[in-house]
């Protein structure tokens, strides 16, 4: 097994900074959904999975996900991680299924689950991204 470039203590402090609500990217897709007068709820408890967004009046969950935290298989920034593996393997996994079954519940109660990965809103992706997105909320 690869040992971390990192002791236990720096590796646990950057684990501690990584943020789950208020990302970059989820920030970059509420101002622009904002700016194109969408009003939408953030991080609603009420329902399943905490969706990031959330646009009631066109029954729309929108979930940002990082490409690592929710294994976006074929993305370049998704790399299984040296060290630990066994560790992220299952902790990556969870999080997919759970996301599975939250996003089947949305759907069975007549929410349009939608999906942005982060990789998508790259420099040169990102506003042919928010303009497919918007398309996709409105139809």
């Amino acid at each position: 097994m690869t040992m971390d470039v990192h002791d236990k203590q720096t590796r646990s402090y950057n684990m501690s900074k990584i943020k789950g609500k208020n990302t970059k990217p989820e920030v970059l897709v509420r101002k622009y959904l904002f700016s194109k007068g969408f009003r939408f709820r953030v991080n609603d408890a009420r329902y399943p999975g905490h969706p990031d967004i959330v646009l009631p009046k066109y029954k729309t969950c929108v979930f940002v996900n990082g490409c690592f935290w929710y294994m976006h298989e074929e993305c370049r920034y998704f790399v299984w991680p040296k060290s630990n593996t066994e560790f992220w393997q299952k902790k990556t996994t969870k999080n997919a299924r759970r996301d599975e079954k939250n996003h089947t519940k949305l759907i069975s109660t007549g929410w349009k689950v939608i999906v942005v990965w982060e990789c998508e809103l790259k420099n040169d992706k990102f506003e042919k991204k928010m303009i497919d997105l918007v398309d996709e909320i409105l139809y």
